[in-house]
């Protein structure tokens, strides 16, 4: 986990008079879609705190955001205008929607605006400038705010204009998403109550490289599950018939084990499998880890390995989690998954656990075990949450210090 500066280093709502400003709020709406209709709006319902707190203090509220990867200038897939519809169902008033983010068609939206109005403005990667973190750009998006106010925590990895640049122009601050979140993983990560576990899942270990390198100099017990356990085990000398494996990584899942060990922290692996010859396959059966025929594939960890890691969930007293330990979309390999998390649930409902959750797949799985709300904390963050857990400094977040960032 990266070293964080006490937030006493950032600026906060708290710290400014928003009255009759135009506040420029980079959100993440980057909800995912499907035919036109929001699947879920987690990332919605992040921002209203935002959202209100800004309007009843008569401020101009002015939503920033990107949605997918346009790769050609606008198109209708990736157009926010449905995010303005749910925003004003949600808030219950109106929202008004610009169909650019910066030129004439931004100001003049800006400019009709009253005390307390809510404006979402239109894609912001719709200009390829913005992931260029275009000067020209940044200056096009300065011109419609007096203050700047970054409430997109999962962007903050990114050194985009509306992310990063922004920052530099205008009086900075951080919303209070964004203020939950850093409080939550400084916390939470840099001074956690201990022991400290942790159980990193998902397909590949060849990009969590650097996340498991610096988890295991800081936590006391390291579970690895999923498709990316396997490489360890064929790197530990696991026969693991047709299941998924990156090989050409064996050497440094090795070196992992080995650095593990000195660092004393325990590193768990699958002792058991839930088998299958492919993933669309009932034929199921569980085995040992030593017992993987070579037409098998692993989908999920085994009984007994569940109850290796609930008995390290009863050990610790904190534990910080990222990606599924098993195939958890198609059942019966979801077991795993779910046992895991309805266990990590109930112990942080009694006190006895805190827990942070990070990751898409991963809030998919906790949605699936319906335990989400349970949780101490999840972060809507992917890419950022991770690259706060591998120790790296995020563009976003650095932008809004008060040594980088313009007085008000």
């Amino acid at each position: 986990m990266t070293k964080a500066a006490p937030l006493s280093v950032f600026r906060t709502l708290d710290d400014v008079d928003v009255a009759g400003k135009r506040v420029l709020v980079r959100a993440d709406l980057n909800v995912p879609m499907e035919e036109g209709k929001i699947t879920d709006a987690t990332r919605i319902d992040r921002i209203l705190v935002n959202i209100h707190e800004i309007s009843e203090k008569k401020g101009k509220v002015i939503l920033l955001s990107h949605l997918g990867r346009p790769k050609n200038g606008p198109d209708a897939k990736n157009s926010l205008k449905p995010v303005a519809v749910e925003i004003e169902r949600k808030l219950g008033r109106y929202v008004a929607f610009a169909s650019d983010c910066a030129g004439e068609v931004a100001k003049s939206a800006v400019k009709a605006m009253q005390k307390g109005d809510v404006l979402l403005l239109e894609n912001t990667r719709f200009h390829a400038a913005e992931t260029k973190n275009d000067p020209a750009f940044v200056d096009a998006l300065a011109e419609l705010g007096d203050i700047y106010v970054n409430d997109a925590f999962a962007t903050a990895h990114r050194a985009h204009a509306s992310t990063e640049g922004l920052a530099h122009k205008l009086p900075a601050y951080v919303g209070r998403s964004m203020q939950r979140e850093l409080e939550m993983l400084t916390t939470m990560l840099e001074d956690p109550k201990r022991p400290l576990a942790a159980i990193v899942g998902g397909a590949k270990v060849s990009t969590k490289f650097e996340l498991l390198g610096n988890l295991m100099r800081r936590v006391e017990y390291l579970f690895v599950g999923g498709a990316m356990a396997n490489t360890f085990l064929a790197a530990s000398g696991k026969e693991i018939g047709n299941s998924l494996c990156e090989k050409a990584f064996a050497d440094v899942a090795r070196q992992i084990i080995a650095e593990a060990e000195g660092a004393n922290c325990k590193l768990v692996l699958p002792v058991d499998a839930v088998v299958a010859p492919r993933l669309a396959n009932i034929r199921t059966k569980i085995v040992d880890i030593d017992s993987v025929g070579e037409d098998q594939m692993i989908l999920d960890v085994g009984p007994r390995t569940i109850s290796l890691a609930v008995g390290l969930l009863a050990s610790a007293r904190t534990l910080v989690w990222n990606g599924p330990v098993g195939a958890f979309e198609t059942a019966p390999f979801d077991t795993g998954t779910m046992s895991i998390a309805k266990v990590a649930a109930q112990l942080t409902k009694v006190g006895a656990l805190e827990t942070i959750a990070g990751g898409g797949d991963t809030i998919a799985a906790l949605n699936c075990a319906g335990v989400t709300q349970d949780f101490a904390y999840v972060s809507t963050a992917g890419g950022a949450f991770l690259e706060w857990l591998e120790g790296k400094q995020l563009p976003g977040v650095e932008a809004l210090r008060w040594t980088s960032a313009p007085a008000a």
